[in-house]
């Protein structure tokens, strides 16, 4: 019986890391600037709280090209970001 209750608990906690790690958070920003050559954008952006920064206006680096292609100056948009190789890079938009 202990067992099992180990067992449960195990695997709670490996399903309730797993969800963590795939729940990004969104935050909510203005796309002042798009930079498809360079692979950059320029945000005006909310308190990033998952990177403990406030709110301001930076840079940020987009991976993944199909992201870059959909963005549009002036629009108002919700991102994730994390660090990437050390570097600010959004990793998804809505």
């Amino acid at each position: 019986m202990k067992c099992l209750i180990k067992l449960t608990l195990a695997t709670a906690l490996a399903v309730g890391t797993a969800y963590g790690a795939l729940a990004q958070e969104f935050t909510k920003a203005t796309l002042k600037k798009v930079d498809v050559k360079a692979k950059k954008v320029t945000l005006i952006h909310e308190e990033l709280k998952s990177l403990e920064m406030p709110a301001m206006t930076m840079v940020f680096r987009v991976q993944d090209d199909a992201i870059l292609e959909k963005l549009k100056e002036g629009a108002n948009v919700e991102f994730a970001a994390e660090r990437v190789n050390g570097k600010l890079t959004v990793t998804e938009v809505n």
